[in-house]
């Protein structure tokens, strides 16, 4: 099984280039944000304990996103693996997901972290904004909060994976194909 993480900023490029790594690869995506919502919609025990979090304002325990991780891999025991984007998003979340992982007799083979540069960050999600429909890609001053805050919460992730020589960095800034092109040949080396 071969377990990837996509890391990067708000506007980085994950979602195009997660879509295009499931379908070279044949892995399974597993977004937390989108689990957290389905289970929600689901009334699953974890998304009604979820959803108690979230209308006190309060940010979903560890435990909770975990077990919907687990939940998901029991779904798709016999994917040939897993793409995690937006996850793990702090140190104990990696430490817990590496648990996770090791009771299913596999872990994390590689962590590609797309890096792009604050200024084209803000103009791709200003761009974004735009058309989205969503707010907090419309004003540049909530744009670089974002940005510092996935800095400061993911560095700490980036550190533990490099401590277990998982983790590369990939220019995120180019065309689509380059930076796929890229991810690629990371990932290649790592099946190899």
């Amino acid at each position: 099984m071969f377990n990837l993480i996509l890391f990067g900023p708000p506007g980085s490029g994950k979602g195009t280039q997660s879509d295009k790594l499931v379908a070279k690869y044949g892995l399974k995506h597993l977004s937390t944000g989108n689990l957290l919502r389905q289970e929600i919609a689901d009334k699953t025990p974890l998304g009604l304990e979820a959803k108690s979090f979230i209308d006190k304002g309060q940010l979903v325990p560890d435990e909770v996103v975990i077990g919907m991780v687990d939940s998901f891999f029991e779904l798709h025991k016999g994917a040939r693996g897993f793409l995690f984007d937006g996850f793990p998003r702090t140190a104990a979340q990696a430490t817990a997901l590496d648990k996770l992982l090791a009771l299913k007799e596999t872990g994390i083979a590689a962590v590609l972290a797309l890096e792009v540069g604050e200024d084209e960050l803000v103009k791709r999600l200003l761009n974004r904004g735009k058309t989205s429909g969503r707010s907090d890609d419309t004003d540049e001053g909530v744009i670089r909060k974002r940005f510092a805050v996935y800095k400061s919460e993911t560095s700490a992730v980036a550190d533990h994976y490099k401590a277990a020589g998982k983790f590369k960095s990939i220019k995120g800034e180019g065309t689509v194909e380059d930076i796929f092109s890229a991810l690629c040949t990371a990932i290649d080396k790592k099946m190899a």
